[in-house]
């Protein structure tokens, strides 16, 4: 019903806005805490795990077994590609510049869009597609033209952080009759596994450890259920387009709490995102 599939599409729209709003407190987390990164994604991930873990507990109660068998090997694929784009974001940010890592990512639409169109035949607006470009656009103007350094270990491993991301997308969307709950929230632990090996063994203080567990429940653990639930609603092109946000807003939490004030290209960039993720959530989605 015409009604029906309308409200799952702005529910869908609604749970990845969200959790882009959330993934985006990335920036302002890292800045806040005064640890390495290896530290930061050791503890982020225990915590988004326990967190999750609880939520899923709580929905399933009686079920929460079978919730876990029914996620199957595409389940398992799902986790270990969210944990390895975690990796991949981590090593591609000390090999390259974050300019260079958004302008790779900021592909991830046309990639999600391709991939689900060969694997599970979906099609998309060819509004949608143009809001991608706008979109696309918007991030260039955002890093600027010297955002390829050049460094082709850096911009590999971006690049394979955007097809993780993407094929994870598609597989929740060919999968969407199950829930990927446990699969993500099983990518929590294992990011904290890849991380643990190059971690501090020093155990944080408590201010810290409080920071540490609002980072991982608040920016991991509620981003990927957010976006776990959302990728079932809308499609895999669109999910990627209106996780472009989180690009846009992360900057504005600096700016916010550090006083950090973004270059006026920053602003003109965010703004074309920004109109452009609208303009998608607004074209009805084909069926």
């Amino acid at each position: 019903m015409p009604e029906v599939a309308s409200t799952r599409s702005w529910l869908g729209t609604a749970l990845i806005a969200g959790s882009a709003v959330t993934y985006s407190t990335a920036g302002y987390f890292t800045r806040l805490i005064q640890l390495d990164i290896p530290t930061l994604l050791l503890w982020r991930g225990i915590y988004a795990g326990l967190f999750m873990s609880a939520c899923i507990v709580v929905m399933y109660r009686g079920k929460t077994i079978a919730s876990i068998r029914d996620i199957g090997w595409l389940g398992l694929l799902v986790a270990v590609l969210s944990a390895l784009a975690t990796v991949c974001y981590l090593t591609a940010l000390r090999l390259t510049t974050v300019a260079e890592v958004m302008a790779i990512n900021a592909t991830s639409p046309f990639i999600s869009g391709l991939l689900a169109w060969l694997i599970v035949g979906e099609k998309e607006h060819w509004k949608v597609v143009m809001a991608s470009l706008f979109a696309l656009a918007g991030v260039v103007v955002m890093v600027g033209p010297g955002a390829f350094g050049g460094h082709i270990a850096g911009a590999a491993l971006a690049l394979a952080m955007t097809l993780s991301l993407a094929l994870m997308i598609v597989i929740m969307r060919a999968k969407k009759s199950i829930s990927m709950l446990p699969a993500s929230c099983l990518s929590a632990f294992l990011s904290a596994l890849a991380a643990w090996p190059i971690s501090s063994a020093a155990i944080p203080d408590g201010r810290a450890m409080f920071e540490l567990a609002l980072f991982g429940i608040v920016q991991f653990g509620l981003g990927l259920i957010l976006l776990t639930l959302g990728a079932r609603l809308v499609t895999a092109l669109r999910s990627s387009l209106l996780s472009r946000l989180q690009t846009v807003l992360g900057p504005v939490w600096v700016w916010l709490a550090f006083g950090e004030v973004p270059p006026r290209t920053t602003l003109i960039g965010a703004a074309l995102v920004v109109a452009s993720a609208v303009a998608a959530a607004l074209v009805v989605e084909r069926k």
